[in-house]
């Protein structure tokens, strides 16, 4: 699976570094999203964080974010739809 954030609609501007092997976004100096080889990362609730850990064996803590965020490994256990909304949600409750 390929993220490709033009695709997901309620996202307005961000910058982006490629840092060692991972890619960055950011909302000025705060990173919304990281994408490394067969992961992404994104900030999120904590009681959505729980549920989707008890639920999924691909999704753990962010190594990025800690505690804040959750790192999903692309195996298709989640839908596209679902990591949109995910993506979508890291970025306004990082503006």
């Amino acid at each position: 699976m390929v993220l490709d954030l033009s695709q997901i609609t309620g996202i307005g501007e961000y910058t982006h570094k490629k840092e060692q092997n991972r890619n960055i976004y950011y909302i000025g100096d705060r990173a919304f999203l990281v994408i490394n080889n067969n992961t992404i990362e994104v900030r999120c609730e904590s009681k959505l964080s729980q549920l989707l850990q008890e639920k999924y064996e691909s999704v753990m803590q962010s190594r990025y974010f800690g505690k804040g965020g959750i790192e999903i490994v692309l195996t298709d256990q989640l839908k596209t739809d679902e990591i949109n909304d995910l993506v979508r949600l890291s970025y306004n409750l990082t503006i």
